[in-house]
C-alpha cells in the first residue's frame, strides 16, 4: 500500500508542478488579476497552443493518476485478498 501512496504523490506533485508552470506562464495576466485560473490569451503561436494542450492533459493525469493509485489499486487489492 505504501508503494501505490508514493506512486499516487509522485503523480500528484510531478503533474502538479508542470500544471503550475504552464498556468503561470499562459494564464496568469498579472500579479493582482487572476493567478492560474485567468483566461487563456488569444493568438497564441503552435507552442503556445501545444503547452495549453499539454496543461489540460497535465490536469486529467493528477486526477486519474492520483484516484488510481489512492482508490482503484487498493480497492482491488482488497477484493483480491477478501476472495482468496
Amino acid at each position: 500500500m505504501a508503494d501505490e501512496f508514493a506512486k499516487g504523490l509522485a503523480v500528484l506533485t510531478g503533474g502538479g508542478l508542470v500544471w503550475m508552470v504552464l498556468s503561470g506562464w499562459y494564464t496568469t495576466p498579472g500579479f493582482e488579476d487572476a493567478q492560474l485560473w485567468g483566461a487563456i490569451p488569444e493568438g497564441l503561436d503552435t507552442y503556445g497552443q501545444a503547452a495549453i494542450a499539454l496543461r489540460e492533459v497535465t490536469a486529467w493525469f493528477i486526477i486519474f493518476g492520483v484516484l488510481a493509485f489512492w482508490v482503484v489499486i487498493p480497492a482491488v487489492q482488497q477484493l483480491r485478498e477478501s476472495r482468496s
